[in-house]
């Protein structure tokens, strides 16, 4: 027993020596943990691990430092958060052995951001004295105004890290917390510490969950730098989690890491990539893993797979899969890095005589492209056409972000003009028409793009959010295509206002998610990923991008207007227009609209202004009055949906005899023949989904649908329908495959005057659908249908239906509303202060509106007379698409005169157009009409050739060459 205390005291004397004292520190509490490694030392060597604590919350253990050895211990906790990681290495070999002890902590304690919102807790103010005076003295550059906010996150999170560690550590931890959260959620930096070592301090917002620490020890390990010791939090403020490491490092051959060196060089690009390249991807076990690539170039990689899969999957997804054009890429690694060396030597910014060198390699890289030959002649073919799709992404690139080290995603402005050198039948699914732009955007957890058919374009920012590789790879494969027809649509759909039509799809991979709060964390880390990408390249100075390390063959300014769409919430809408204003982008906070200092599409039913004012003229036509007579409708898009929730607001508002027969949604199906109840009804527009409907309101006939109330009965799921007959309500409970044959059946077979899909996946309603809403007879279900969601039936079933008698108002028509009255925010943006805005809301919104049903109006008033005036024979749909086509045409050509006679745009006839294209509210104020003199010159010419191409489209007037007499006489009409 002696000489068991005797070994244990030498021991403890050896620790002491050897181990750095703040570990002690925070082992003041584990008076048991450093018992048992004093007792067990001498036994370590022999047994390699040596657990000293293994609780729910905590596991503390030794181990014989190897290289890779932390790494190893990550990779077994992959599945656990860690809330706190500390290690600490022996300064000298344990006794006997020619390894050194190594030291790891975990606690397993993460706090939610719900969890960090809904506490009161705050730090001690004595703790605060303590931490501020430590503030004071090592980190005069901190912000004291943001400490009591800061500490109490920190002390929310981690009360016993605060209360047991010293003054001056947690004062670095804040420190390191506020320059991440300044530096836009990544921050890097490199300082001496007093041991020789090299105090690496490394932090990201909302980082990659579970795994990000194991990544970034696998890049010290693969760079060869030794942690001698770290502590690392992970802690969450009211949104998103926050990783902040300080790291202790040096060679492995005991060399400082200094900053500006070579190997500092390397490691900031290889952290930073940390954020982009998951350790999940199969590039990076084939390209990173195995030695052939940098993370760096192994992310480029990565980034042209994407591009070339969802380029050539939208026609051929079963022979250009995902895996299939990955195997091309990994197998050939020669190529992949061909490739690599291409793109660098047309976009590094320290590379000397760019041009010179870049025709160089593009002559190399094409003909090792060309001469792709393994004597497998299918196979060939196929890899030579996935590697001149990337041949073509980097010709065609004009500007990317790959070179801004804190980026977290990637972006790359495209020259659409790629697209003609692609075979033919890769764009055979396309409109015809080639969009202004196209930008491509690669993140950790998804990609996407933006696309755009005119120099100034808006539309809304969709994400579509995936459960499952077969889910993502499904949505990935016709993305390019939905973001295409949307974009094409958008375009039809803008011919009213100033800026052609854009839309911005992107695809998240949530695979494994299923808590909703941390797939909401990864929707938002991936946003805030891609508005930040985004602004590394549209962010200019005298037309070139601001940041240097973008080169930029583009060179002009780029207003790109986005808007909410799928998955984009309020708090992250306000975010991109702060970030748009932080960054310094030219349209500011007019970067997004549906803002606070905006106006709010839900809030104001201003999309539903349209569908419902299209759908009162399309009625009417019909001899319906929707004001007066009885009449049913259907719906797709639920009671709290801003298109059909605001749509049913109006209905109940403005017609009394309305029967609302089907109302679907994610959340279940409603049918009632007799319509909803509409009081209950009322109660739950733009305030539930349909399944909150109450049941006891049913009629008789009716019955709800369930998707999310289900249970099991032995291996079947079952799920819930509520029915109503004569005697009553039933509980009914139905298979799986009966729910979604009732479900997915609905919306043909329910018979209702008027039918507005105002909800619903793209291309939901296709050809071979249509038969389903005629009777055996041939006799429509529905004698009208008004499109309040964009590209819900595809243009052959368009077609199909109204041969056979349906009148059909489509998406760039009914659903244009939306978008106008973007468009007048963006104007109130650029002309008002928010100050001004905010006073001024109501009447401006009331302005807009009235804008808003009077273009509906002209627009639907127009197709009808060109259909009475063709005698029938045109499609209401192409009567539609030659309207907005014509508008866009003389837009074009307008635009084009403007940007030659600029002068022209402040003559009093000229600002006349412009000031009748504004808001009363501010066309009828000297002082804000004087501000137009202010408008970007690109704005002033869009703005007046919108406002005469669409009212000469309207008054059946033509557009000539050599028009400016006739433009003048038509600018006198319409100011008479």
């Amino acid at each position: 027993m002696k000489q068991n205390r005797s070994l244990a005291d030498r021991n403890l004397a050896w620790i002491h020596s050897r181990i750095h004292p703040y570990f002690f520190i925070t082992m003041q509490e584990e008076i048991d943990a450093i018992a048992i490694l004093a007792g067990g030392l001498h036994n370590l060597s022999r047994n390699r691990r040596m657990i000293l604590a293994d609780r729910d919350r905590m596991l503390i253990q030794a181990v014989l430092n190897r290289p890779g050895s932390l790494y190893e211990t990550l990779r077994t906790l992959k599945e656990r958060e860690i809330s706190y990681a500390h290690f600490a290495v022996s300064n000298g070999p344990l006794p006997d052995s020619e390894h050194h002890l190594e030291l790891q902590r975990f606690e397993f304690d993460r706090k939610t951001p719900q969890e960090v919102a809904a506490s009161t807790d705050k730090a001690p103010v004595a703790v605060k004295r303590r931490i501020a005076a430590a503030l004071r003295r090592d980190y005069p550059g901190f912000d004291h105004k943001r400490l009591d906010y800061l500490l109490n996150i920190l002390w929310i999170n981690n009360q016993d890290y605060v209360r047991i560690s010293p003054a001056t550590r947690v004062a670095r931890t804040l420190a390191l917390f506020q320059q991440t959260r300044n530096n836009g959620g990544v921050y890097l930096d490199a300082e001496p510490a007093n041991t020789g070592e090299t105090r690496l301090m490394f932090a990201v917002g909302n980082p990659p969950q579970r795994d990000f620490l194991q990544q970034i020890m696998e890049v010290f390990n693969r760079l060869e730098v030794s942690v001698k010791r770290a502590y690392c939090l992970t802690i969450s403020n009211e949104l998103h989690p926050y990783f902040l490491g300080n790291f202790y490092v040096t060679t492995r051959d005991g060399a400082e890491v200094t900053r500006g060196s070579e190997l500092f060089l390397r490691l900031q690009s290889e952290l930073y990539n940390t954020q982009i390249l998951s350790t999940a991807s199969p590039s990076y076990a084939e390209l990173v893993v195995k030695g052939v690539m940098s993370g760096e170039d192994a992310l480029l990689v990565n980034a042209m797979i994407g591009f070339c899969h969802t380029n050539l999957a939208h026609t051929h997804p079963d022979s250009f899969d995902l895996e299939g054009i990955m195997r091309a890429f990994h197998n050939h690694p020669d190529i992949a890095q061909q490739l690599v060396k291409l793109f660098r030597a047309r976009f590094d910014p320290a590379v000397a005589d760019r041009e010179t060198n870049y025709a160089a390699v593009l002559a190399e890289t094409t003909r090792v492209v060309d001469s792709y030959n393994t004597g497998h002649a299918f196979l060939d073919e196929f890899r030579r056409t996935i590697f001149r799709c990337a041949l073509l992404f980097i010709r065609y690139t004009l500007k990317t972000n790959f070179y801004v080290l804190e980026k977290s995603a990637l972006a790359f402005r495209l020259d659409p003009g790629y697209m003609s050198e692609l075979e033919p039948k890769f764009s055979a699914d396309l409109p015809p028409e080639r969009p202004f732009r196209i930008t491509y955007f690669h993140a950790r957890y998804g990609l996407g793009y933006h696309i755009g058919f005119s120099d100034i374009a808006r539309g809304g920012w969709r994400t579509l959010i995936t459960n499952g590789r077969d889910d993502y790879v499904t949505c990935a494969n016709s993305l390019f295509r939905e973001n295409y027809v949307l974009a094409h649509t958008q375009h039809l759909k803008n011919k009213d206002i100033y800026e052609g039509g854009s839309k911005m799809v992107v695809v998240l991979d949530a695979a494994g998610i299923q808590d909703r709060d941390l797939v909401t964390q990864r929707l938002y880390k991936l946003q805030y990923s891609l508005i930040n990408a985004f602004l590394d390249i549209f962010v200019t100075e005298k037309g070139k991008a601001k940041d240097t390390r973008v080169v930029d063959y583009y060179g002009e300014d780029e207003p790109i207007e986005l808007g909410p769409d799928e998955n984009m919430h309020d708090a992250m809408v306000e975010l991109v227009a702060a970030q748009s204003v932080r960054r310094g982008y030219l349209l500011g906070i007019g970067i997004m609209s549906s803002k606070k200092v905006g106006i709010n599409h839900k809030e104001y039913g201003v999309t539903s202004a349209g569908v419902i004012r299209f759908a009162e003229i399309t009625m009417a036509e019909l001899g319906i009055d929707m004001h007066r007579d009885p009449f049913s409708v259907k719906f797709t898009g639920g009671p709290n949906g801003d298109v059909a929730g605001n749509s049913m607001r109006l209905l109940l508002e403005r017609c009394p005899k309305v029967a609302i027969r089907l109302v679907i949604d994610g959340t279940g199906a409603l049918y009632d023949p007799a319509g909803a109840d509409r009081d209950a009804l009322g109660k739950i527009v733009l305030q539930a989904d349909i399944d909150a409907f109450d049941a006891s309101a049913l009629h008789p006939g009716g019955f709800i649908l369930y998707r999310n109330r289900t249970r099991r009965e032995g291996m079947k799921e079952l799920y819930c329908k509520v029915a109503r007959d004569q005697e009553g309500l039933k509980e009914l409970w139905v298979s799986n495959d009966e729910f979604y044959r009732e479900y997915n059946s609905l919306v043909f077979t329910v018979a209702a005057d008027l039918f507005i899909p105002a909800g619903g996946r793209p291309e939901t309603v296709r050809e071979h659908d249509c038969d389903r809403f005629f009777t055996g007879d041939g006799t429509p279900l529905t004698r009208a249908i008004v499109e309040g969601a964009n590209s819900f039936i595809t243009p052959k079933a368009r077609v199909e239906l109204q041969r056979r008698g349906i009148v059909l108002m489509r998406d760039a028509s009914a659903n244009k509303c939306g978008v106008i009255s973007s468009s007048y925010e963006i104007i109130a943006n650029l002309l008002l202060s928010e100050k001004e805005f905010l006073e001024q809301k109501e009447p401006y919104v009331r302005d807009v509106i009235r804008i808003l049903n009077k273009r509906a109006e002209d627009e639907a008033r127009l197709i009808f007379r060109r259909h009475r005036e063709a005698g029938g024979t045109q499609l209401f749909t192409e009567i539609s698409d030659a309207i907005s086509t014509e508008i866009n045409a003389h837009y074009a050509q307008l635009f084009n005169f403007f940007q030659k006679n600029p002068q022209l745009c402040d003559r009093p006839l000229y600002r006349k157009a412009i000031l009748a294209h504004l808001p009363g509210m501010l066309a009828g104020k000297p002082a804000y009409r004087m501000r137009t003199n202010g408008l970007p010159p690109k704005y002033k010419y869009a703005i007046l050739s919108s406002e005469i191409a669409s009212s000469m489209v309207y008054r059946g007037e033509k557009v000539n060459d050599g028009y400016r007499e006739l433009l003048e006489a038509h600018l006198k009409r319409l100011s008479a």
